[in-house]
Parts: C-alpha cells; structure tokens; sequence
C-alpha cells in the first residue's frame, strides 16, 4: 500500500494567517494604485517650434492646436549660445575670428579696429554682443555662475556692453546656458505647465543650484527631469537640490530605461529621491527615437495605453513624427496622433495634468511579519512533503518552523528587511506553484489508492475527464495565487512601485518550480517501473541516468531542451533575444481581446499541458508521461505567480492577467485532449 503524505494543520493554520495578511496588504496596495491615475502629457518646446517653421505656420497658433489636441506640458532644455545666436538675442564672436578680420581688411568698424589696436581683444577668448537686453542680462548672470567671476570681463565699444569670456569657441557654443525665460514665458503664456530640463554644473556650487530654481520660480512646473548623467549637483551638493525641491514641492521625473527596466542611471538620483521622498516621484517614458518612425500611429497609441496602464509611466513624453502620414500635413499628422493617445488614455480612466505619484506606502510590521512566517510555514511544509521520514516527524517540522521563523522575523523589526523580504518572495514565486500542484498529485494518488483497494475499475467519459481536468486547473490555479498574494505583500512599498527597487530572480522563479514539483513526483511515482511502488526519487534518477538511450531518444531531449532555454531567455527585459513578427501580431491580438494580456507561457504552453496530465493520470497513462506534461504544466502556474513579481504593474492588472489566462488555456487544453481521443479512436476502428 502507498504510504500518504500528511499535511501539518499547523503549518496550513499559519500559511492561512500570512495570506489574510497579504490579502490585507494588496488591499492597501490596490488603494493606493487607483489614486495614482493622473499622466502628463508633454512634448519638446522647441521640436513644436521646428514644426511651425516647416510648416511655415504662426508658433501661437501650433501651440494652441496641440494644447487643445491633449497635451498639458511643454518640455524645456537649458538654451546655449549656439541656439541664442541663431536666435538673434546675442552675438558670440571668437576673438582669434575678430583679429582675422582685421587683418584680412574684413573688420568694417572703426571702433571694433580701434579695439583690436588697443589691444582689448584677444585671440583665445570669446567675446558677447548684446541684441536682446533681458537675454543679455540672463547670460551675464548665467556667466557668472557657470565660469566664475575672475573668466568673465565687460567693456564698450561704441557705448555698447561687451563681455569677454576666457573659453574654447567649439565648447563654449555648446554650454548649457539655463532655461531661456523666452521660452518659459511663450509656455507659460500659452496655458501650458513646464517639464524643465536643466543640466549639472561642472563643480557645481549651493549658488548654482539655488541660481536654477529661481529662475523658475513664478512658472508653472509640472515636474523636473533632469537631462544629462547626473542630476543637478551631483555628486555632492544634492542635499542642496533636494532642499531646493522640497521648498516648492516639485516632482521629480525618473526616466525609464530604455530595456524597461527600471531607469536611465543619473549620478545621485537615489540620493535625491531618498531626501525629497518617493512621494514626490514620477516615471517617464519617450518612445526611442530610431524606433517610432518605424511605428504606425495606432500601434503607437496601443503602446501608450499598455505602457501606462502596466508600467505606472505618469509623463508621457511624445515625440513628433518628421514625415507626415499618407493625405495629411505634418502638422495633422502629429495632431491625430496626439489626440488619438489622449482619447485612448481618457477611455482608459486616466485624467492629465501634473504627473500623479504614488504616497509613500509601507505596509505595517505585523502584517508583514505574519507574510514572513507564512512563507516559513510553506517551505517547512514543502520539505515535509518530499521526504517521509521529515513527514512522519511533525515535532521536528514545529521546531524548524519557530527557530526560522524568529530568525526571519528580527530584520522586519530592526527596520533592515530589504533582504528578507526578496528572499520571501523568491521563496514564494518557488513554492506556492509548486506545493498547488503537490496538493494534486496527492488527490489524483489517493483516487487511484480507492479504487484499487476496492478493486473496482472506474472508467470516466470523455466529458467527465474534461470537467474534472478543467475543475482541477480552477483549483491549482488559485492555490497558486496565494503565492501571488505571499510575493506582493513580502514587497509591496512604494520603491518596489517605482522600481528603485525591483526583485530579482525572474529566471530562477522558471527553474525552481520545476526542480520542486520534479522531486515530490518521484517520491509519489515510479516513472521507470510502475510497478515498483515507493521507489525513493534517488534511486529512481540513478535508474534513469543508468538507463541506455537511442539517438533518435537523445535527439528528442535536445529537441526539448532548447525549447527549455529558449523559454528560459525570453524571461525577464535582458535577455536580448528577438520576438518575431507572427508573436508581435499575436500579443496585439491578445491585447485587444482581454483586458490584461495573457503570457504566451500560460495560455498556450502550461494550462493546456495541465489539462492534459488530469486526463492522462485519468486514463491511466504511463507516470513517464504524466511527468512530462506535469512539468510543463508547472511552468503556467509557476508564471501566474511571476507576472507578480514585475511591482510596477498594478496589482489587479496581474491579476487579470492571470485569470485571463486560465479560461482560455483550459479551452486550448479541451480542444486538445478531444483531438487526440479523436484520432485514437480513428486509429482503433483502422486496427480492427
């Protein structure tokens, strides 16, 4: 007779108390999501400017057009003197340049010759004429702040101020010069809120920061982000900045990384956000600039749709099209796109202004204490369910349960529980999956355990298998939710929100399950030879690796294998392998029809094959089979589980994304099962 496996009530009971406390916590967690729901829409002042010169059109008007289209920011970077040359507002001139000239007999005014005699001017320095006087008045101040007094030096010629800079022609064009009022004036002017891009200073002073917020202050910030490697007085006058922040209440905006994985990395940007708060923080998103040309205006809508809704982006900065559609402008061109995105997202419940951002969530030590201990509790359980002699001891199973407990517990009360708490939730995206599907090897054993003792061969309909596969899914399915639960409540705050802090071992939580599931399939069946009952696991692989093979066997393994790897690198942002064309099509699909699209792991690859291992244990196929589609089968629980570990993504659009899954894969697993009854009955009537 087959031994049984018991089930410590203990450990269920403490299992049980963690998820009401991760329920509890994706309660909060939930709450706090909905009421993040406000996007900026924001585009490049200047890239609006080109377009209305190309188009030959009044700046005024544009800018009126794409306000009323649906976007609420303009994007403003730090001028320089290249841009304020072309511009007219002030003249830079290389001294070597002026001396040329004077020499050559191009140099036409008297007094400038007269100050080329006088010796004033010199050829290794930069010489600024004024045309506009406020933007004069701005780049003396700006001077002054990014060169230091003793390079900067006035004259007159002709009763005209000149100033006189000690720098490099070449470089000195391209030094940010601050935010041109001009610019801030015609955004402000137009009823729109600025996105301000300012850049670091070389060796950046308490002056110089202080120097950029008030040149902002009396406009209408929606939010900072920065531009350049580093953030506004990187690496040691931060504190600074942050003080600055805090004194008006900006937002910062963090740019996401172009992998989609948490952020383009600006030198002191961890620093800023710990100092201001991760209330105060917003994640941006641009589409690549080599990408969206490439792109139709719908499928880029979708994109932003899917991307604010999954990915918790609040600045949405849109780039232009350079090249107009079929039958429109330029300007109609950029004017659909826009309203088509702001539509999309308006029907997706998002409202636009300044970027929302989460509050600074933290759920409460004991709620999270008793996730900590429930995890305990499922790997204490676990190793009890692989080994009968562990099972049989349930004092011991007690004893390991409270000392790890009490250990695992002192980092939650310490306030150090970074690490803790990732390793609760690998633990969780390992073990919840693997012991839901345990739980069902078990039932599916103790039937067969019934009616051999009743020695009554019970033969189901093909209905009836169906039935029970598909309840049986519903049942694993949310067995394995619960570790769903158990990994957002070991990590839900708001830097796993942001993602300034992320989960890593995205590629273990595929592997893990499997190894797990694997092991407490051997204990519980012989897969060599059925009819061996209770054959330990090890001896079984030491059958299995003793056993002799045919190339056409080996050719198979491999077969399966690189399917494995392929599975294995396409998860996670950085593995870098390519998505085909055919799956692109497919995932839009999928997008189209449910709310939450479905992973390709689940709906296509681990339900059905979990459909398929009920019937196959039902109609008493081989264990050798059975073990193969159980573990393909784990692989769609253990991803259920997964899509939670990615913290950004709203917590019921996981778990849509779950649920959306399951009906679907359980029908591809019906439609399957009746094809393969269908053709070995055909197969059958042949023979005969």
């Amino acid at each position: 007779m087959m031994k049984k496996f018991i089930y410590n009530r203990i450990l269920l009971l403490a299992i049980a108390a963690g998820l009401i406390a991760a329920l509890a916590i994706a309660g909060q967690r939930h709450a706090v999501e909905i009421h993040n729901s406000q996007i900026d829409m924001a585009m490049d002042y200047d890239s609006l400017k080109n377009l209305a010169e190309r188009e030959g059109l009044d700046f005024a008007s544009v800018l009126q057009q794409f306000k009323d289209a649906g976007i609420n920011s303009l994007v403003i970077y730090d001028t320089n003197f290249d841009k304020l040359t072309r511009a007219g507002k002030v003249i830079a001139v290389y001294g070597r340049d002026i001396i040329t000239n004077y020499h050559s007999g191009a140099l036409n005014s008297i007094f400038w010759r007269q100050a080329v005699d006088n010796g004033y001017i010199r050829p290794e320095c930069v010489y600024i004429m004024k045309r506009d006087a406020k933007s004069y008045d701005e780049v003396k101040a700006e001077l002054i702040q990014r060169f230091g007094e003793d390079r900067i030096s006035g004259f007159s010629i002709n009763d005209e101020d000149i100033l006189e800079v000690k720098a490099q022609f070449g470089a000195f064009m391209a030094e940010p010069m601050g935010l041109d009022s001009d610019e801030l004036d015609a955004a402000k002017n137009a009823g729109f809120t600025i996105l301000a891009r300012p850049k670091n200073f070389n060796l950046c002073t308490d002056e110089n920061i202080k120097s950029v917020f008030e040149r902002l202050d009396g406009y209408p910030i929606s939010e900072i982000v920065f531009d350049g490697p580093e953030i506004l007085g990187a690496p040691d006058k931060v504190e600074t900045t942050a003080a600055e922040f805090n004194k008006r209440g900006y937002i910062f905006g963090v740019i996401e990384h172009t992998s989609q994985l948490q952020f383009y990395n600006q030198t002191g940007m961890n620093e800023l956000a710990e100092k201001i708060g991760y209330n105060k923080i917003a994640r941006l998103y641009a589409v690549p600039r080599d990408e969206q040309p490439r792109l139709q205006i719908e499928t880029l809508v979708n994109r932003w749709s899917t991307t604010d809704r999954e990915r918790n982006i609040r600045i949405n900065l849109l780039r232009i099209f350079e090249k107009p559609v079929t039958g429109k402008t330029l300007l109609e061109t950029n004017l659909e796109y826009v309203k088509k995105v702001a539509d999309k997202l308006k029907a997706d419940g998002f409202t636009f202004g300044k970027a929302g951002t989460f509050e600074n969530y933290y759920p409460h030590k004991f709620l999270r204490v008793l996730v900590i201990i429930g995890v305990v509790a499922a790997g204490i359980l676990y190793l009890s369910l692989v080994s009968y002699t562990f099972n049989a001891n349930q004092r011991l199973q007690l004893i390991l349960f409270a000392a790890i407990s009490i250990l695992a517990t002192i980092p939650i009360f310490l306030g150090n529980d970074n690490l803790i708490r990732v390793v609760a939730a690998l633990a969780s995206a390992n073990l919840f999956p693997a012991l839901a599907i345990i739980w069902q090897l078990d039932r599916l054993r103790f039937i067969k355990l019934k009616d051999s003792v009743a020695q009554e061969e019970s033969e189901l309909s093909t209905w009836q298998i169906i039935l029970v596969a598909a309840i049986t899914l519903l049942i694993t399915s949310a067995m394995s939710m619960v570790g769903a639960a158990y990994l957002s409540g070991a990590l839900s705050d708001v830097k796993f929100f942001l993602e300034f802090e992320i989960f890593r071992g995205i590629k273990l939580t595929f592997i893990m399950p499997l190894i797990l599931v694997a092991a407490a399939f051997l204990q519980r069946f012989n897969i060599v030879d059925e009819a061996r009952k209770n054959l330990p696991a090890l001896e079984q692989l030491k059958e299995i690796l003793n056993m002799n093979i045919t190339v056409k066997a080996l050719l198979g393994f491999l077969a399966v294998a690189a399917v494995f790897v392929v599975l294995i690198a396409r998860s996670g942002h950085t593995s870098g392998m390519p998505v085909s064309g055919a799956e692109i099509k497919i995932r839009a699909m999928l997008e189209q029809m449910f709310y939450a699209r479905p992973r390709s792991k689940e709906i296509f690859i681990g339900h059905p094959a979990f459909i398929l291992a009920i019937a196959a244990f039902l109609k008493q196929f081989p264990k050798s089979i059975c073990f193969a589609l159980v573990m393909v089968a784990t692989i769609g629980q253990s991803s259920m589980v997964e899509t939670f570990a990615h913290m950004r993504t709203p917590i019921f659009m996981s778990f849509m994304r779950g649920l959306d899954g399951v009906l679907p894969g359980a029908l591809i697993g019906i439609i399957l099962v009746l094809a393969i009854i269908f053709v070995s009955k055909g197969v059958s009537l042949k023979s005969q």
